[in-house]
Order: structure tokens, then sequence, then C-alpha cells
């Protein structure tokens, strides 16, 4: 599943202008593929048969047959429009992230209004495919929507972020790469998580039991909780030189020494989506 990353780069910058665009297809699809891994195999049979149905969806040019395909869809979607220039799937803009200010006490009430968050939508997901009740259609939606979402929760600028479109609006320059579009949150989706992905053994495997349960104990409270303080303690952190709550520069620099000392923070959070992912599908499915 591994892509280069300069060409990763080229498609996805287009996307960055949005806070809902998390994780480049790279990042969500090692998500999905660890949770594969480390699903029990009655779970294994389980998403696979109903990504059988994908075809309900009605989006054929983004497929989601199979759990990498499906971990990308709910982007992909973002781009479809109807003959008239709608957007069928604006309702789900705002499922993607939840806007809790990282220089504020954690709360997720204001952020979470209505259910219009990436956690509460992740509950959601999950009692939609625990009732056997619900339709085949609303079923694979909900499938695809939780792979996705659960990797959107573990880019911590989609957890949390200070009033600046979860880290959109921050200009950034990478390592020696700058350009005029690239920004503090595209650096996360794409070239650090590609960096983080690649940099040691596979992710994608299947984890010691005391691991898995240790890595996914808690609530999506709980994760939500542990994405933003990473969002405070190291992405706005070493962006913004030790003091994540100073007032932004117009550009911020994240030079060779501050991308490897935070590359074991963005690789645990791809680890932590992965696992977390497994337990959620197993509860769900099994």
């Amino acid at each position: 599943m591994s892509r280069l990353l300069p060409v990763i780069a080229a498609v996805a910058l287009a996307a960055t202008a949005s806070p809902a665009a998390a994780y480049w297809e790279y990042g969500h699809q090692t998500i999905a593929l660890i949770a594969r891994a480390n699903v029990k195999p009655t779970t294994r049979v389980a998403i696979d048969r109903i990504l059988r149905q994908s075809t309900l969806l009605d989006t054929p040019t983004c497929p989601a047959g199979n759990i990498a395909d499906a971990s990308v869809w709910a982007d992909c979607v973002k781009t479809i429009k109807t003959p008239d220039g709608k957007r069928p799937f604006d309702f789900a803009y705002s499922w993607h992230f939840q806007d809790v200010n990282i220089c504020q006490p954690f709360d997720l009430t204001e952020a979470c209004k209505d259910g219009n968050c990436v956690s509460a939508q992740i509950e959601r997901d999950v009692k939609l495919l625990r009732d056997k009740n619900t339709p085949a259609k609303d079923r694979v939606q909900a499938l695809v929507f939780l792979i996705h979402f659960v990797g959107d929760l573990h880019q911590p600028l989609h957890a949390g972020e200070k009033g600046d479109k979860g880290g959109n609006d921050v200009k950034a320059t990478y390592g020696t790469l700058e350009t005029p579009r690239l920004n503090l949150h595209s650096i996360w989706d794409g070239y650090l998580a590609e960096r983080a992905i690649t940099t040691g053994p596979s992710l994608i495997r299947r984890y010691p039991a005391a691991e898995r349960a240790a890595i996914a104990a808690g609530s999506v409270t709980d994760w939500s909780r542990e994405s933003w303080q990473v969002a405070h303690d190291v992405t706005y952190a070493s962006a913004m030189k030790g003091d994540p709550c100073a007032p932004t520069p117009p550009r911020v620099v994240l030079d060779e020494a501050t991308i490897q000392s935070i590359v074991p923070a963005a690789r645990l959070e791809v680890e932590r989506g992965g696992l977390r992912l497994a337990k959620l599908l197993d509860e769900a499915l099994s």
C-alpha cells in the first residue's frame, strides 16, 4: 500500500484548505490495514461481507469494496457533485473533526453539539453496526464512515486546534520544503504521516494481545482527550518552539531536528488508530 511521498503530496495539497481532509490515503489505509490484521477472524469475515455490498452506496467513483478503499471513501465522496452542482455528502462535513481549543480546558460539549463531530459519529456508527435491524445500505455506510473517522480522530489536528481551522491557517515549512499552500495541517496529514509510517518496522502486523489491550483501553472520549493532548504537547509545541499557546508567527518552521523528534508521536497515533479501530470493529461486528 506504499505511496511515493511526492506523488501523494502533489495530489493532496489541492485538498488542504479544509479541516475535514485528514490523513492522506497512506495514513488512512495504514490504520485500516492495522485494524484488519488485529480483529477477530469472525469480525474480518463480517467486514468483508458488508463491504461486498458497497455498491449500495451508489458512489461508483468512490469504491469501498475492501477495507483500504473504504478507509478513504469518506474523503472521496466530498468531491461528488450532482448535475445541478450540489454536493450530496456535505451533511457529513463537520463529522471529520472536532474544534477543541488546546489552550482551554478539554470540553467536547460545544465542539460536539448535536452530534456533529468525529467522536460522536464514531459512537453512532458503532451503534448502527451493532443493531441487526439497521438497513443494509445504512450498515455499509456506517462501516466505511467508522473506518475513516477513527483515523481522523487520531490525526491530532482533528482533535485539537486553536482557532486556526485545525492548523490549515498556519503556514509552514517542512524541512527544506516550502510552498505557498503548505500548512501545519497538511504536514501532519501527509508528509509527517508518511515519514512516521515508513520509519522502523511495518506497523501493519498482528500485535501481542497485551499490547493491543493496553493501547485500545478507554473510551472514545478518552481517545479524544489524548489526541487533543498530543495536539497541545507535540503538534503545536513543536511548531511554536515550546509554547503551544504562543501567538502564531506568519510561518512556522519544522526543521529536520524537530521532524525527527516528533516522528515517534506521529507514528504512535497511527498505531493507536489502527488498534482502536480493531477494538471497535470487534465490539460492533464480532
